[in-house]
This record gives C-alpha cells, structure tokens and sequence, in this order.
C-alpha cells in the first residue's frame, strides 16, 4: 500500500501524523499540490508539486493510485474516483469512503453545491479539532495494521 495525500487543504497536523507512520509502519507517503511542500528528509515521504489549475491534482492522484492503495481526501468527487479504481479513500476527519457510502456522499455535496449557487448560505465545515485528529489517526492505524496482516 502506497499512501498519496491530496495535500493542498490537508491540515499540517494530520500530514504530520502521516509522517509518522510511514516511518513506524515503512510506507511510502506522497503529497501531492499545486504548490511546493515542505517534507521530512526520508526515503519514503516525498512531495509532488503539479501545475495549478482545475483539479490537476485530482488528476495526478488519480493517474497515479493503484488498487488496494489508500488516498486522503477532503475531495468527495476524488475518493469516489479512487474507490472505483479499488483505492480507499480516507478523509483527514477519519472518515472512510466506501463504495456504500460514497453515493449519499456525493448526492450531498451536489446538493449543497445547488444550494450555494441558488444564493442560499450553508456555511462550511467545522474546525478541524482534536477529536478529527483522533479519528483520523485511529482509522489509519486500523488500516496500515491490516495491510501488514
């Protein structure tokens, strides 16, 4: 399992969790945004800087996702396309797209996108706080642990 990261609305805390784990678990983590990023020195962590434009590094995570590999997304659209490409998605929140779930997902954000462009306000997401972060490191242990089963 390779872990790619959609690194452009990533909080800097949950990158730094990924950080560790690659180190304890030795899995290759890749972060990938249309602007540069700054990376431990390691062997398996890098940074992949793209062009800027409309999901370009969407696009690039996509291209470069494999079966069985884990994205981290905020991005509903993006984990849907890598789950159909048999990756798993995971959001920095903890939360595990899957093929059961990420149809209601998507459903929902094209409805609250329909919303938004009607002038109507939905507000945003909550602020990321420390019970996301303990999800997100829970769900990712659980997942690097079955991959070493």
């Amino acid at each position: 399992m390779k872990i790619w990261v959609d690194a452009d609305a990533c909080p800097g805390v949950v990158k730094e969790i990924l950080f560790r784990a690659a180190e304890r678990t030795q899995t290759y983590v890749t972060l990938i945004a249309n602007q540069p990023l700054r990376t431990p020195p390691s062997k398996l962590i890098n940074a992949v800087q793209v062009p800027g434009g409309f999901d370009v590094a969407d696009d690039e995570i996509v291209r470069r996702a494999s079966p069985g590999d884990l994205v981290i997304t905020a991005d509903i659209p993006l984990a849907a396309q890598v789950i159909d490409q048999q990756a798993l998605a995971l959001s920095p929140r903890g939360e595990l797209f899957s093929k059961k779930n990420i149809g209601a997902r998507l459903n929902m954000r094209d409805f609250l996108d329909t919303m938004r462009s009607s002038g109507e306000q939905t507000g945003g997401p909550a602020p990321f706080n420390n019970a996301d972060k303990k999800r997100f490191a829970d769900q990712l242990d659980r997942l690097l642990a079955s991959q070493s089963i």
